[in-house]
């Protein structure tokens, strides 16, 4: 019952800490202690450790998503030009 208690405490501890620990932000960092403590918990712990895991998955999926680039409205406008002009024929 301790046990469970404890890991409880931990799990709660933890789940405050894992988003500043994934980001490394400079006004919001951890001491030594903090991530050494954070990093042998989830070590252990399944379900914070998944945590983890899906916040890092999140971050990639954002990163990759905001690195996507809006194509030039003009480039957009000559391609459709260019397909109009062959679906009339007057292109090869």
């Amino acid at each position: 019952m301790i046990r469970a208690i404890r890991t409880m405490v931990t799990c709660r501890w933890s789940a405050r800490r894992i988003q500043r620990y994934l980001d490394s932000d400079p006004a919001a960092l951890l001491t030594d202690d903090e991530i050494r403590r954070l990093e042998a918990h989830l070590a252990q712990c399944h379900r914070c450790s998944a945590a983890a895991a899906e916040y890092r998955q999140i971050d990639t999926a954002l990163s990759r998503w905001a690195a996507r680039r809006i194509p030039d409205p003009q480039s957009v406008t000559h391609m459709h030009e260019v397909l109009d002009r062959i679906v009339r024929g007057d292109l090869p």
